[in-house]
């Protein structure tokens, strides 16, 4: 392929293992919540790179440090540290419950870290027949082999048998049906204080209240995946902090850098001692690079009152969102925590929500699905009042064109 061939969609069918089905809209440019694709039309940002992009894109101060720190030092190998990774994993102890940190690059990682080191706790401190790890249908924990075993969703382990085994998994918001399942055997229970690619269907918490009493009765360890909530997108940096409830370990990654691939794993000091040396490792996490930017982000959070911002914009969404749907009745719930929101199609259009999402980009939104009957929101946490209001403005138009095209 030479440098003049022309880079459109159809490159993608010629050089890339056929596991995504992107859209033909090749984005080139970012600023703020809007993106700007190969021929100049212009989008609004609604769909945040998944929950990633959690001050918009190209903000200048994650610019200017990742230019800062490139023009310093980009890898290290884990035989030696580094100074960005120091100064962020003392950041993350210092605003949350944790006292021990460890880097990798993507949520999946930092969950294969978590389910590791549940599992080697138990084995270092009750012996190895306690080892079951207890999750909920519906869950998602990341794409390999042993998160989307820990994931409960059938269709991402289909044709990779055989899977881990010791995995159990019960019914989101069913307190019932945990205690009929856990046991002394169980390690851990794991779980998303809001089940993201699951619908967007937070916790009650009364729930989470009862999983943490069943795991101090059991002995087992609380894990909270917040990968998709965390960072200021549930309204508190993490998610635990608005429910009140206390994980003995949880994960990180989408919004910690912005864009920038880092994640962690956060856990206390006597549950670390169990990661020993050589027991588990990362060759890129802890980068300087990542750590840098993602310090630099919880850093512009925290300075500009960010996160405080996040209800008010919350209830400008949710209210128009109800407004579309007082007009069009395309939705029989509309579900939210902070910036993260879920619109649930109603029994007339069960399964299309993707049709939704294709006529909003059509009209110029971004936007995402959490299964085949959600339409998922999960924009930047500094978007601006009027890019909610003009992508809203759109997006009734989509539903309307929506709705005109089924009946």
């Amino acid at each position: 392929m030479s440098e003049n061939t022309p880079l459109d969609r159809s490159v993608f069918d010629q050089v890339m293992v056929p596991n995504y089905a992107p859209s033909v809209v090749i984005p080139v440019k970012g600023a703020g919540s809007r993106v700007w694709d190969q021929n100049g039309r212009e989008y609004i940002d609604f769909a945040g790179g998944i929950a990633v992009s959690a001050l918009g894109h190209t903000h200048p101060r994650l610019v200017s440090t990742l230019k800062e720190q490139a023009e310093k030092l980009w890898h290290v190998s884990n035989v030696m540290t580094n100074e960005p990774a120091l100064r962020l994993a003392s950041l993350l102890t210092e605003r949350t419950f944790a006292e021990r940190v460890f880097f990798a690059n993507s949520g999946a990682e930092a969950n294969e870290a978590a389910f590791k080191l549940v599992r080697k706790y138990a084995h270092d401190h009750y012996g190895e027949d306690k080892n079951e790890i207890l999750s909920f249908y519906s869950s998602f924990h990341g794409r390999t082999l042993f998160t989307v075993s820990v994931g409960g969703q059938a269709k991402y382990t289909e044709g990779f048998e055989p899977v881990p085994g010791g995995i159990t998994h019960a019914n989101y918001n069913d307190l019932a049906s945990v205690e009929a399942v856990i046991s002394d055997k169980t390690c851990a229970v794991v779980i998303e204080p809001v089940q993201g690619e699951g619908g967007v269907m937070p916790a009650d918490p009364e729930f989470l209240k009862g999983l943490r009493a069943l795991c101090d009765k059991h002995n087992a360890l609380l894990v909270f995946d917040e990968i998709q909530t965390g960072v200021g997108r549930s309204g508190e940096l993490y998610a635990y902090m608005k429910y009140g409830v206390m994980p003995d370990i949880l994960t990180t990654a989408k919004s910690l850098g912005g864009g920038f691939p880092v994640a962690a794993m956060l856990t206390t000091e006597s549950i670390a001692q169990s990661f020993g040396i050589g027991t588990h490792g990362s060759t890129y996490g802890g980068n300087p690079l990542a750590c840098a930017v993602a310090e630099a982000l919880l850093l512009e959070l925290e300075e500009k009152k960010v996160i405080e911002q996040v209800p008010e914009k919350n209830a400008r969404f949710v209210n128009a969102l109800e407004e579309i749907n007082a007009e069009f009745q395309v939705f029989k719930e509309i579900r939210s925590c902070g910036l993260l929101i879920g619109c649930e199609m109603n029994e007339k259009y069960q399964g299309k929500a993707k049709d939704i999402m294709a006529k909003a980009m059509e009209q110029g939104l971004m936007a995402l699905i959490a299964g085949p009957n959600v339409l998922r929101l999960a924009p930047s946490l500094i978007i601006e009042d009027k890019d909610i209001d003009e992508g809203m403005a759109l997006l009734r138009t989509a539903v309307r064109e929506f709705v005109n095209t089924e009946v």
